[in-house]
């Protein structure tokens, strides 16, 4: 850990702040020079039954010291699902190496562990040896159902989404309405929470570009417009050629095939999952593809060719 702070310290006889701001240091290394992630795995690799003891008598000590009430301690270990994923020598992928081969390594932390996933992989043929070597323990976490299968609006989902850009802005503005003090109307509120589809991450970095294109509230039509185009325009040069006529197939089965080629337009959320229960409780599956990713030229050409196919 000293080496990798490029800093020399004494982790004994350091206050709690210090070694916060090393860690954050080592962070910061991490992210700026990637060859370090290569050498702390060669330091760390030769210790790692010494270092899960050294966490695990971390957290049980940390347990015994819970504010007053709470009994269980819980972990969710964040951004694993965004790891892109790169064929190793071995012809396997880093996600095997990472969920499959340190299996045994993730669950040893004595407490309650969440690990998020790729859907890629969730959805590949390892996902047997994933919900066995996991005990079972598979969730696929849908987006916000802000549309019904047939296209019309999900008033459910669309509260949702409210209710989240409400908790949002309700610490610093909490009598401010969303319809005519944050945003302009509830016209263009309504066409936020459509082309987010759902999804949260997305819906909070097109509501962050507006504001590059506005200096005051309410936040105008037009200044969501063009945070709209931005990012149309970077999910468009996501999709490679072959894959318009995939996505278009998507739009109208509502389906997705067990292909790789998209479960890579999963991984990289050009196609969204949604779930509901239908009337006898039993929950429903159904995929449609990024709202942003409809409004481009090339998918709606994609579209026309199989309107005209039948035909």
């Amino acid at each position: 850990m000293k080496d990798l702070a490029l800093t020399e310290i004494d982790f004994e006889k350091a206050s709690i702040d210090v070694k916060i701001s090393t860690f954050a240091k080592i962070t910061a290394n991490l992210r700026a020079v990637p060859t370090l992630r290569q050498q702390i795995r060669q330091k760390i690799n030769p210790h790692t039954v010494d270092l899960i003891k050294v966490l695990n008598e971390f957290l049980n000590d940390a347990k015994k010291n819970l504010p007053k009430g709470f009994t269980e301690l819980a972990v969710i270990v964040d951004s694993l699902e965004k790891i892109v994923p790169v064929i190793q020598e071995d012809k396997r992928t880093n996600h095997d190496h990472i969920f499959i081969d340190r299996s045994e390594q993730l669950k040893a932390l004595n407490c309650h562990i969440i690990y998020t996933a790729p859907i890629s992989m969730i959805y590949s043929h390892r996902a047997v040896d994933l919900r066995e070597f996991y005990d079972g323990n598979l969730e696929v976490l849908p987006m916000i159902m802000v549309q019904n299968p047939d296209g019309s609006k999900y008033e459910p989902g669309f509260n949702k989404i409210k209710e989240l850009i409400v908790k949002r802005v309700e610490q610093l503005a909490p009598n401010l309405s969303l319809e005519t003090d944050i945003f302009d109307s509830e016209e263009t509120l309504n066409q936020l929470c459509i082309i987010s589809g759902g999804h949260v991450r997305n819906l909070l970095l097109l509501i962050q570009s507006a504001f590059d294109y506005t200096d005051d509230l309410p936040i105008p039509i037009n200044a969501i417009r063009r945070s709209i185009t931005k990012a149309r325009d970077t999910y468009r040069q996501t999709v490679d050629d072959h894959q318009w006529i995939r996505l278009a197939e998507v739009a109208f089965s509502r389906e997705v095939p067990n292909d790789d080629n998209y479960r890579s337009l999963m991984f990289n959320r050009c196609i969204l999952e949604y779930c509901y229960y239908d009337d006898e409780g039993k929950m429903q599956r159904w995929y449609d593809v990024h709202p942003l990713i409809k409004g481009t030229p090339e998918f709606k050409k994609a579209v026309e060719s199989i309107n005209q196919k039948e035909v």
